[in-house]
């Protein structure tokens, strides 16, 4: 049974949190399950969201690289 953890930036879906993970949850689950035989199922998408400001590219979170641009 596949499990797919997917880490995402609050502010990426912030406009719409529930349309937006329903939308890669269908996606992610028609990859898996067109590449493996298996049903929609047996497929499970788990979503952790992070702020911005919690998510580090290096030494700088993910809200100061946004406000540079």
């Amino acid at each position: 049974m596949p499990f797919v953890n997917i880490r995402l930036v609050n502010e990426v879906i912030a406009d719409d949190p529930s349309g937006k993970k329903a939308a890669i949850a269908a996606r992610v689950t028609a990859a898996i399950t067109g590449a493996t035989g298996l049903t929609s199922n047996d497929v499970w998408v788990v979503f952790e969201e992070v702020n911005a400001r919690d998510w580090f590219v290096g030494e700088t979170d993910v809200e100061t690289l946004r406000r540079k641009g």
